[in-house]
């Protein structure tokens, strides 16, 4: 499960479940935890020890943090680093942030290459600190902004045979090329020991391009199957968070949740 703020009442429903949290840090607090060792002190003493029966994983240090915040990123992450190791805590809960697919470029898979220096630089300390690079994935965008190039069989995991040959690794779908990208970048910045976790992948069910209750139930359907065999440069098994579990009314994207906000399922899946 992903938190995106430390929710005290999520918190305490989540002790003793076992059920792995991402939890993240706001982009609106990364310019005082990047400056302040005592203050990142302080958001772990609020908001992680108070809730060691919840099996914490990763804190995400921002997600997609855009313009100068991205300075902010690797001091607050090194700060909050520091923070868990005075609490007994460091090695145990790995310090990440989240980023989107965009960061890379290059095609095909194998030539991806981080598009700003700033995401290597904390690759590198990743690196050394043994956590996953967390990611945002998703082929919807993918297809959606790029239609004449990317078929919609291919974002849903649907496509008959390899649409990318890429060396020796086939691709046939999306969100392969894309972690693989990501990959490649890593490994490219001297970072190639780095793990990704995708923290977000989805498909909307209504309001958009090719947004409907059955698009939306294949690809998330056909992620949680496809995740077990792994990637062509990766294979095994990896990590992967769907976005989002409630349809939320008040985002700009409405419409991506696994449930309704009664609860109800938006459409059946099985995990």
């Amino acid at each position: 499960m992903r938190l995106y703020l430390p929710d005290g009442n999520i918190l305490r429903a989540l002790r003793g479940t076992n059920i792995s949290l991402i939890l993240d840090v706001g982009n609106d607090q990364l310019a005082s935890l990047a400056a302040s060792a005592s203050d990142a002190a302080a958001w772990v003493q609020a908001n992680v020890q108070p809730h060691d029966a919840v099996n914490i994983k990763y804190i995400a240090v921002g997600n997609e943090v855009a313009g100068n915040d991205r300075e902010n990123i690797l001091p607050a992450m090194q700060n909050v680093n520091g923070a868990l190791s005075a609490a007994g805590l460091g090695g145990i809960i790995k310090v990440s942030t989240a980023v989107q697919s965009g960061v890379v470029t290059g095609f095909p898979p194998s030539q991806g290459a981080f598009s700003a220096s700033y995401v290597g630089t904390i690759a590198q300390y990743l690196a050394s600190t043994g956590a996953p690079l967390l990611a945002n994935v998703y082929p919807y965008f993918a297809y959606v902004d790029n239609q004449p190039n990317v078929g919609i069989d291919y974002a849903l995991f649907a496509s008959s045979g390899a649409v990318v040959q890429d060396g020796g690794n086939a691709y046939r779908n999306v969100f392969d090329a894309l972690v693989d990208t990501i990959y490649s970048a890593l490994e490219g910045a001297g970072a190639g020991s780095v793990d990704v976790v995708v923290s977000e992948s989805g498909w909307p069910s209504a309001g958009g391009t090719a947004a409907t209750k059955a698009n939306a139930q294949t690809y998330n359907q056909n992620l949680i199957d496809h995740v077990g065999p792994g990637t062509p440069k990766r294979p095994g098994g990896m990590e992967a968070y769907i976005f989002a579990m409630f349809n939320e009314d008040n985002k700009t994207e409405k419409h991506f949740g696994l449930f309704n906000l009664d609860k109800s399922p938006a459409y059946p899946i099985t995990f």
